[in-house]
This record gives structure tokens, C-alpha cells and sequence, in this order.
């Protein structure tokens, strides 16, 4: 499924990003049916899905300026449930990471784990900017119900302390962590305590995997972690 990618909303210049998945295809290096769907802009971190049928995504991403205008939400509702299999769409309306140019992917806001599990960035802090958003989000995630009614099991991760460069703050996360074969690969940034809640939190939602730091301090200053900048890789097995 090739849809398009425009620079997150027209910031950046997009139109060789946009071309690769054809191209891999067209040399084979990608299997199956090719289905064109660059009518619709959609980046893979922006969606999440708990394996059920049902899709998690951000307002402030999918509805975001320069994006899938003038389609409305129920309308981009119904292609993401159509394209993707799903049975069902869950709008997160709050939380946006600083320095973060994707408009609130959800893939460093809330995360979806086995066992009807969802991970999420959480603020202690009143005097961070992100606090009011954070709470928000939370009290959202907390009235969300899967398909059988029952409500999510929500594991809290901690919010990373600011780091900045060049007088702008990055866009750290824990939320953003890899999943594979036998281990969760996650950000660390140096946060002795921080990093070790997260880890902890982490193994929670993932009992028999072992979870593993990477440090991710020169990863964000490109505003992404592990996940945002793995993602887009076709692999196979990885062990």
C-alpha cells in the first residue's frame, strides 16, 4: 500500500521520499500486489493499532494543514478503516511533542501493547509545556474502550527532561520505541532515573522481551527517535 508522503504537511521538500516505495517495488525488492494510494497522505507513525480492529490516530496529524484537506474527519475515518482493514477509528484529540515537525504522530504520544495495553507519554511537571496537553490526553485515554467494551490497560510512561539544541527543544520521548523479534529496543537520553522508569514501565506491557537502551541523543536532533527513523525500513526476520 503506497500511500503519500508530502514533507509532513508540505515542510519539506518530498517528491524523491514520495517516489521510493514504487520504485522498490517496481525493482522487486518489494513483494505482492502494488496498490496506489498517493489520493491519500498518511505517514506510518501516525497510526497505531491494538491487532484487534481497532485504529488509534492524532487529530492534530491526520487533520493538520497542508495534509488531506477538505476531507473531514469522518471522511478520512472511513478510507483509513477501508485501506487498512479496521473496524474502527480512535481519535486522540490532545498532545504534541516540542520541536516535533510531524504534527503529533502518535508514535511518540501512545503506544498499543499485547494484552488490550496502551503505553502513553505522561507530565508531573505543572511549569512544563506540555503538562495541560498531557493531562488532557490521559483523561481521553482513560474513557477509551476496545471492541468488547472492557477499557484499556494504561501503563504511564515519564515525560523526558528538556533537552535542547541551539535554544530549541527536542522532541524526546520514550514512547518511541522499537518492537522485535524477542526485545523492545527503546530511546534513552542520558536520565538515569527517567530511563530506568521507562524501562521499567516498558517491561510491564512486554513480560517476555527483554528491553534494551539506546542512547538517542544525536538521533533527536533530526526532531525523531528509534522508532521514526526505523520504521520506514523494509526488513525481514530480525533476530
Amino acid at each position: 500500500m503506497d500511500f503519500k508522503f508530502n514533507g509532513w504537511g508540505e515542510k519539506f521538500p518530498s517528491s524523491l521520499d514520495n517516489a521510493i516505495n514504487r520504485s522498490l517495488w517496481e525493482s522487486g525488492m518489494l513483494k505482492g500486489e502494488y496498490l496506489d494510494y498517493n489520493d491519500f497522505v498518511l505517514e506510518g507513525g501516525s497510526i497505531e493499532t491494538d491487532g484487534s480492529g481497532t485504529l488509534f490516530t492524532t487529530s492534530g496529524c491526520l487533520l493538520a494543514k497542508n495534509r488531506n484537506q477538505p476531507l473531514s474527519q469522518n471522511e478520512i475515518s472511513q478510507i483509513l478503516s477501508d485501506r487498512l482493514g479496521q473496524d474502527r477509528i480512535l481519535w486522540i484529540d490532545y498532545g504534541r511533542l516540542q520541536g516535533d515537525d510531524t504534527d503529533g504522530h502518535i508514535d511518540t504520544l501512545v503506544r498499543t501493547a499485547p494484552n488490550n495495553t496502551l503505553l502513553y507519554v505522561g507530565c508531573d511537571d505543572e511549569k512544563d509545556s506540555h503538562y495541560k496537553e498531557l493531562k488532557l490526553m490521559e483523561e481521553q485515554l482513560s474513557s477509551f474502550k476496545n471492541k468488547e467494551g472492557k477499557r484499556y490497560r494504561l501503563l504511564r510512561l515519564p515525560m523526558a527532561s528538556a533537552i535542547y539544541e541551539k535554544e530549541e527543544r527536542l522532541p524526546a520521548t520514550y514512547a518511541n520505541f522499537v518492537i522485535i523479534n524477542g526485545a523492545v529496543l527503546y530511546p534513552t537520553y542520558s536520565q538515569k532515573d527517567n530511563d530506568k522508569k521507562a524501562k521499567d514501565v516498558i517491561a510491564q506491557a512486554f513480560p517476555h522481551h527483554k528491553i534494551i537502551g539506546i542512547d538517542s541523543r544525536s538521533i533527536i536532533k533530526q526532531h525523531g527517535s528509534l522508532h521514526c527513523c526505523t520504521m520506514q525500513i523494509p526488513r525481514g526476520k530480525i533476530l
